[in-house]
């Protein structure tokens, strides 16, 4: 022993001799509860620079505290989180709103907008505030994705196509055959990445791959898709966010019916983006609330508001996984813990222990009504809470329909059907 080491204790384990430890441990566990929402506290800080809504935000790869984001002001901000500073402040680069943006190998940033231009940025220190680069395009752009390794990028306006760096023509188009819709969004896979992915304004998502120069497969959905993100970890994994208030992960590879269904959202969910370990994602909505999922659990995700938060257009996770960042109609760009009741700063070894004890107590006794109960209440603002309790009624109504019908149909004429088989309506090749 060294000097100052507690005194070593003895303890005898028969649980005979401790009559009152389940009692004890399911105290400690409701207290552990009681704590964490006792210091749930998500708020960081907020961004500002802007004078419109913030239509997109953009992660530098590689870097832990590097952000953009765009405006519909046409203004590009870069952010540095660590010291919530801006790093580079471009006004008015678009006319019109900022739609997309990216950052390509290097320091170098992608954007466009709905003037029909592609500008590259370079935002290492000291850079000019001028482009390096301006490439036209024929329409207004929706949105921008830069290959992994290649020095390619991929726009979206009424079609897909797939831009090299050192040309300023588009290099190849890609459509399906008999599509006629706006794409609204497109997204390189992280593995496989000369794999694709869109979603377009007819309800369509259409998977491409740039060595065959076509479409693969499209899918079209009973509502259409706002945002999609491709999983970090599960490269067939593919999260969209739908009109219709619902996120669904499809597995590439069965597009039939979605993996998992995850409701929460009382309005049309803008925005999603998974997490670096790719356990959890973020999704922001036109409810004016930012939701953080579980993955594989399509219930009771972590919920944040503020009074002053408007529509969430766009929501992003940091780069480890311990932030969340949403852009929203209000103009701000607002910092969220990832896990509400974090503590911020050192923690020391005793401190990490505890904190550990105490998350195995509350797993151990979540289903004890009290435990569980306290773990899972939060309150929302009483606009979602009511239109919450409006949408339950709504479906509850259209279930007691559906029984009614099939029970006064003949037998066996109109089969029950299962809730991810109404989603997908065709699946195109």
């Amino acid at each position: 022993m060294r000097p100052g080491d507690p005194t070593p204790t003895s303890r005898n384990l028969d649980p005979l001799m401790h009559p009152f430890a389940r009692a004890r441990e399911r105290t400690r566990a409701l207290n552990a509860a009681k704590m964490d929402r006792l210091f749930a506290k998500p708020f960081v800080d907020s961004l500002e620079g802007h004078v419109d809504a913030v239509e997109v935000l953009a992660r530098q790869p590689g870097s832990l505290t590097t952000v953009a984001s765009g405006s519909w002001d046409g203004g590009i901000i870069l952010h540095n989180l660590s010291t919530r500073n801006k790093l580079l402040n471009l006004q008015r680069v678009h006319k019109g709103k900022v739609t997309g943006l990216c950052f390509a190998d290097g320091d170098r940033l992608l954007s466009c907008g709905v003037d029909r231009n592609i500008k590259l940025w370079s935002v290492a220190d000291g850079a000019s505030d001028q482009p390096i680069n301006v490439f036209p395009g024929k329409s207004a752009f929706n949105s921008i994705d830069h290959h992994r390794s290649d020095p390619l990028f991929a726009t979206a306006s009424n079609l897909v196509q797939i831009w090299d760096e050192t040309k300023s023509a588009p290099v190849s188009n890609l459509t399906f055959p008999t599509s006629t819709e706006t794409i609204t969004n497109v997204r390189f896979n992280l593995s496989e990445s000369s794999v694709l992915a869109s979603i377009g304004s007819d309800r369509t998502f259409t998977l491409y791959d740039i060595r065959t120069g076509k479409a693969e497969r499209r899918v079209v959905m009973q509502m259409r898709s706002n945002s999609l993100a491709w999983s970090p970890t599960f490269p067939t994994t593919i999260l969209l966010a739908s009109e219709d208030h619902n996120l669904y992960t499809f597995d590439i590879r069965h597009l039939a019916t979605p993996s998992n269904i995850y409701k929460a959202h009382v309005a049309a969910v803008m925005s999603c983006d998974w997490s670096p370990t790719g356990l959890e994602f973020v999704s922001g909505g036109w409810d004016r609330t930012v939701r953080i999922w579980k993955e594989g659990q399509g219930h009771s995700p972590e919920v944040y508001h503020t009074k002053r938060m408007q529509r969430v257009s766009s929501s992003i996770f940091s780069g480890d996984a311990r932030f969340v960042l949403t852009g929203s109609d209000d103009g701000n760009v607002r910092i969220w813990k990832a896990k509400a009741s974090d503590k911020l700063g050192v923690i020391t070894a005793r401190e990490r222990a505890a904190i550990e004890y105490r998350e195995s107590l509350k797993n151990r006794w979540k289903m004890d009504s009290q435990v569980g109960k306290i773990a899972r209440t939060r309150h929302l603002p009483k606009s979602v809470h009511q239109a919450s309790k409006l949408k339950r009624t709504m479906l509850d109504a259209r279930q007691v329909k559906e029984e009614r019908r099939r029970k006064h149909t003949r037998a066996g004429e109109s089969k029950p059907k299962a809730e991810r088989k109404k989603i997908v309506l065709a699946e195109q090749t």
